[in-house]
């Protein structure tokens, strides 16, 4: 046996269907697309999500929430029963929060100190936001709150 006489093996090969050839091909005019309709037209079919005139599920599903322009400002939430592994008079700042595996890293960029728990001593509390409830309890015992970036903007 050489090279050239390698052949496929029977039936395995098909000729490739070229529709649209004129009407001797067999394959003319429709081009196997049957009569009218939305499929056999050019650029045919339907959209995606379409399922035949049924209420799409899309629009089925009711709709929840609102988000205006500017978005949602997520911060990264520390209570102040949590702040008393810091020592008096301690400045606690979101990096010291992190580094005390009160906040992840990533979340250093916003974080908001909020009144649940009592704080038992003075501290310096460095952070985005603070609740009332929360500045009203670290003022009481003596410590300062200062804003820090655009809350600390707002606030003056």
């Amino acid at each position: 046996m050489r090279l050239e006489d390698l052949r496929p093996a029977p039936g395995s090969v098909k000729r490739r269907k070229r529709v649209g050839r004129g009407p001797g091909s067999g394959h003319g005019k429709t081009s196997t697309k049957g009569q009218k309709g939305l499929k056999s037209r050019s650029g045919g079919g339907t959209r995606p999500g379409f399922e035949g005139g049924q209420m799409p599920l899309y629009r089925r599903i009711p709709k929840r929430g609102f988000l205006p322009h500017g978005g949602k400002t997520e911060y990264a939430i520390v209570n102040l029963k949590s702040l008393e592994r810091f020592a008096a008079n301690s400045t606690v700042d979101p990096d010291a929060l992190a580094e005390a595996r009160l906040i992840r890293r990533s979340g250093r960029d916003r974080v908001k100190v909020l009144g649940s728990g009592e704080v038992p001593h003075a501290l310096t509390l460095r952070v985005h936001a603070v609740s009332e409830s929360a500045r009203a309890k670290i003022e009481g015992k003596g410590g300062r709150v200062e804003l820090l970036g655009a809350a600390q903007d707002a606030a003056s």
